[in-house]
């Protein structure tokens, strides 16, 4: 062969294998599963636990992203609901269509969650929510593509009133039908949510009910609910609401004199203890908070083997971005161990067995998913409602906790299963609200 034309030769094997290569290498590079995250980094919101949440998302995403998952790298893109229902549906739409994410994380507003489900949906394509807790997301609505780990807003209303009349009588010294209760809420769909569990728990309780009311969450005066308080005399209140408001409710409360035994939370604007003791000072102490438990008071020793480890790295990766922190919010742990339970239980399992990261793969992987109780940092398990049930989606397995604040740290106090104290009931005497 001629000198020339071995050389054209071996010019055209070069050419063909540079082409492979980088065929190779594209298809390589194609390997990944885009995030879209949405939480409310803006408004009134994102003080009041988004940001926290966001956070504890995050630091399990950069973590995956080092790593990777099955061989696909781990891709996100960030928006900012804004705290606004609207922005936060137009948002999910531009991160679907226009930058054509795989999937959707992320959530902390209830009133955003449950059109955005609906939205996402209807386009089939997969959503994990890792925060919202509004039964109203999945009650009935029949998703296929919509998944929860979250314990639901219900739960939370029965947890507390369980709580308080298993007290009634040792704390409180009188019978449950003694006891008078009342329930107040922000009135979006988070608040209206938890408390239809509360009314249900003061009935099956037996409490008498003084007072049920709701308001707006960023109503400008809280005073004639206070009035209305004050009137009714409750032994203890329900509360759920977001901050500023629950700020605001503590200063007109203590301006008009009210009083009572106490006041539980139900995550939200009680799950942000700094912003609790920055609003309210010592009148922080004492009060009651119910999510799922933190991460960083889980039992370990009942735990998943690998989990503690996870729990440091996100304790360490939280403390360089927050150092100083009195105490470490439920709301990181509460991200970052749903998020972890995507990614690296479902996603593998969806890249393994069902081939890929398309919408039906995640969804055949969430529907697989069958986590034992220990088997998050949450402590709780994961398996979920499956298609043509009452709450297709929804974690069947969750379940939230009680936790008191007792100078500057975070106890659980219910279920006596996680209990790592004594509760203090009621409020001691001599502190602003207490009744004694």
């Amino acid at each position: 062969m001629p000198v020339r034309n071995f050389a054209r030769l071996l010019v055209g094997v070069s050419a063909a294998v540079a082409v492979l290569g980088m065929a190779v290498s594209a298809e390589a590079q194609e390997k990944k599963i885009k995030i879209g995250v949405i939480f409310d980094l803006t408004g009134p919101l994102a003080g009041g636990g988004s940001e926290l949440q966001y956070t504890g998302v995050k630091i399990m995403l950069d973590h995956y992203a080092k790593t990777g998952v099955e061989g696909y790298k781990i891709e996100t893109v960030y928006a900012d609901a804004q705290s606004k229902p609207d922005i936060a549906i137009n948002e999910a739409v531009r991160l679907l269509e226009q930058e054509k994410v795989d999937m959707l994380m992320g959530f902390f507003s209830s009133a955003q969650c449950v059109p955005v489900s609906a939205r996402v949906d209807q386009m089939k394509k997969f959503m994990w929510i890792t925060t919202c807790i509004s039964s109203g997301v999945f009650d009935n609505k029949g998703y296929k593509y919509v998944f929860r780990p979250q314990a639901a807003g219900d739960q939370y209303g029965m947890m507390t009133t369980d709580f308080i009349a298993q007290y009634s009588k040792s704390k409180f010294g009188k019978e449950p039908k003694d006891l008078r209760v009342a329930i107040i809420h922000e009135d979006g769909a988070y608040g209206v949510d938890v408390s239809k569990g509360n009314e249900a728990g003061v009935k099956k309780a037996g409490f008498n009910l003084v007072l049920k009311e709701g308001y707006s969450a960023t109503a400008p005066d809280l005073s004639a609910l206070v009035t209305k308080l004050k009137r009714a005399k409750p032994d203890v209140i329900f509360h759920t609401g977001y901050n500023p408001d629950i700020t605001l409710l503590f200063r007109q409360a203590r301006e008009q004199g009210l009083k009572f035994g106490a006041i539980v939370g139900h995550g939200a604007g009680y799950g942000v203890y700094e912003k609790l003791k920055e609003g309210l000072g010592t009148d922080a102490n004492y009060l009651f908070n119910t999510d799922p438990i933190s991460i960083w008071l889980a039992n370990q020793k009942t735990m998943d083997p690998k989990l503690p480890a996870v729990i440091k790295m996100v304790g360490e990766e939280f403390d360089k971005l927050k150092p100083g922190v009195a105490i470490r919010s439920a709301h990181v742990g509460i991200g970052a161990s749903n998020a972890f339970v995507f990614l690296d239980d479902v996603l593998p399992r969806a890249i393994k067995k069902y081939g890929g990261v398309d919408p039906e793969a995640l969804r055949k992987a969430a529907l697989d998913t069958d986590i034992p109780e220990g088997g998050t940092m949450l402590g709780f398990g994961v398996k979920f409602f499956g298609e043509g049930t009452q709450m297709a989606g929804q974690n069947e397995r969750s379940f939230p906790v009680v936790l008191q604040y007792i100078d500057d740290k975070s106890y659980v106090v219910w279920p006596k299963s996680q209990m790592q104290r004594e509760t203090v009931l009621p409020l001691p005497k001599g502190t602003t609200f207490s009744d004694q």
